[in-house]
């Protein structure tokens, strides 16, 4: 019985390793936006999210917030709030929430929707016609939103 309990265990928990990340429209987000679960069942990578976090052609979250941590990374913006102290202000789930899809916690935010592919206001349906059509790619993929939750947790006060 034993083994048959390990072996169905270890079935199960391959069967999910390879399940694969989250769909962007398969993510449960909570009442205010917070998103428990992981959306790739991998651990994120610190120094991966930083990367993510500072690069102008990836998630330049620095184009809105200052974050001391990455200090070396010049042009950090003031439009969003400093991400110093991040992990002692939200829980792990919230972040991960924020950084997928902000305005599921705050409506009407500027800060973009990462990890989104349908559902957007198209402007230039109106004016050009040339809008991209949906559904489009996310900002950023699964794995990296998790990095990016991963760094964000480092940047405690304590």
């Amino acid at each position: 019985m034993r083994l048959w309990t390990l072996t169905g265990a270890a079935i199960i928990a391959a069967g999910s390793a390879t399940a694969g990340p989250v769909a962007p429209t398969d993510v449960a987000f909570g009442e205010y936006g917070s998103v428990s679960e992981s959306l790739t069942g991998v651990p994120g990578d610190p120094e991966a999210g930083a990367n993510v976090v500072k690069n102008k052609g990836i998630g330049n979250c620095i184009a809105c917030h200052q974050v001391s941590a990455l200090s070396d990374t010049p042009f950090q913006g003031e439009i969003g709030p400093p991400l110093d102290g991040v992990a002692d202000r939200w829980s792990e789930a919230e972040i991960r929430g924020i950084v997928a899809n902000a305005k599921k916690t705050y409506d009407g935010t500027m800060m973009p929707s990462y990890y989104k592919v349908e559902g957007y206001i198209r402007p230039g349906d109106a004016y050009t016609g040339k809008a991209a059509e949906e559904p489009l790619d996310p900002l950023l993929t699964a794995q990296q939103i998790e990095d990016v939750v991963a760094f964000l947790m480092t940047l405690s006060e304590e």
